[in-house]
């Protein structure tokens, strides 16, 4: 019996060894990014296999000491990984000082999921919480006509329904300034880009992204998504913008990518020294991670993030309030890790491959649509 657990153990130390050697690859095909997301899980299996290793070894030959040291500096590597986002690390952004009329925004991300039909709870959960600015991922035309009770609270508001899991609404009780609707990379993937008026007058930019997914399903490759959020970021840099970048990334915060793109941009991750905000996937606790992000300037402090109650979609909201102190700037400047040139040769490079790739996928598409769209026009002249 022992023996056969013990072997268990092996098998599973085995795999938490090559998982963390696979990820370490440096392409972009799903089934290898793929292996980012599930870095809490792949700790948790390591740490258990680890354990019973060292309980259960009867006794420790060349083979079982090479394969306790691989395990070892996998879960290190994981560790690595894992551990800015507890409270052990130290905050990347301060907690907010108790300020008379300060300036506060409340933000909320919620992936709606397109075939989710309870838009009464995500109503409700608004007019409980009362953000200040609300961003749908996912909404197509059901969910704009459900959200239109709220728009009385919301004078701004920008629109994107789609029916292609990509649909996107922006709601604010702040100004907007000239918002746009950009299709970075591929042809029927929006982003929201705007200015926003804070109530003190402030005027900051507000990104909302929602990126292609590395999956086989979608995007067979990570390269658009590293490349649309990589582009937002430089040119978040680039102008010198004082900036919110909010979405569900389709990416989690530990990436190769989205760490460069913190150091390209500038901005900072209000999670890091605190906790994880895991709000994906929903139905299956212990498969779930970190997809939807708020990154900002470092004019802002956190007054609070929380995962939200589930509105029937595979994510949870999240809430975010962030105070808008200037002063804070220069102390959390120091934060943010400043780019290398090898990172911007590889934004470069990685901003190229996503152009290309988006081409093709914009070309995939269109012609997917125009398939459809003759299967059901010969669909209603057999009928």
């Amino acid at each position: 019996m022992l023996d056969s657990l013990y072997f268990i153990f092996q098998i599973l130390a085995g795999l938490v060894v090559f998982v963390s050697v696979w990820g370490l690859l440096p392409l972009d095909h799903w089934w290898i990014r793929g292996v980012d997301f599930p870095r809490i899980q792949i700790l948790v299996i390591g740490l258990v296999s680890l354990i019973g290793l060292l309980v259960l070894a009867p006794q420790w030959g060349s083979w079982g000491i090479l394969l306790l040291l691989a395990l070892i500096a996998a879960v290190g590597l994981q560790l690595r990984m894992i551990l800015p986002y507890t409270r052990l690390w130290k905050k990347e952004v301060r907690q907010a000082l108790p300020i008379d009329d300060a300036v506060q925004l409340k933000l909320m991300v919620s992936n709606v999921l397109t075939p989710n039909n309870n838009t009464q709870a995500l109503v409700d959960l608004v007019q409980q919480k009362r953000p200040d600015v609300l961003i749908t991922l996912e909404s197509d035309q059901k969910w704009q006509d459900a959200l239109t009770v709220i728009e009385p609270d919301y004078p701004y508001t920008v629109k994107v329904p789609l029916d292609n899991l990509y649909g996107m609404h922006l709601y604010s009780k702040f100004e907007l300034i000239d918002p746009e609707i950009k299709y970075l990379l591929i042809d029927d993937i929006p982003s929201i880009h705007t200015q926003l008026r804070l109530p003190n007058g402030e005027v900051i930019w507000l990104y909302c992204l929602h990126p292609m997914p590395p999956s086989p399903t979608e995007a067979d490759k990570s390269t658009t998504r590293d490349a649309e959020l990589l582009m937002v970021g430089r040119h978040i840099k680039e102008n010198n913008q004082t900036a919110i970048l909010a979405g569900d990334l389709n990416d989690v915060a530990w990436s190769k990518t989205t760490l460069m793109f913190q150091r390209i941009s500038g901005l900072l991750d209000p999670r890091i020294g605190r906790f994880f905000i895991n709000t994906f996937h929903v139905d299956y606790p212990f498969l779930r991670w970190a997809l939807d992000h708020i990154f900002h300037s470092p004019c802002f402090t956190l007054v609070d993030i929380e995962r939200l109650p589930s509105i029937g979609s595979d994510h949870y909201p999240v809430l975010t309030t962030l105070q808008y102190e200037a002063c804070a700037t220069a102390e959390q400047q120091q934060n943010a890790t400043e780019a290398t040139a090898k990172d911007k040769q590889e934004t470069a490079k990685k901003i190229e491959e996503g152009k290309e790739e988006g081409e093709r996928l914009s070309q995939e598409h269109a012609e997917a649509e125009q398939e459809k769209a003759e299967q059901e026009k010969s669909g209603a002249q057999c009928q």
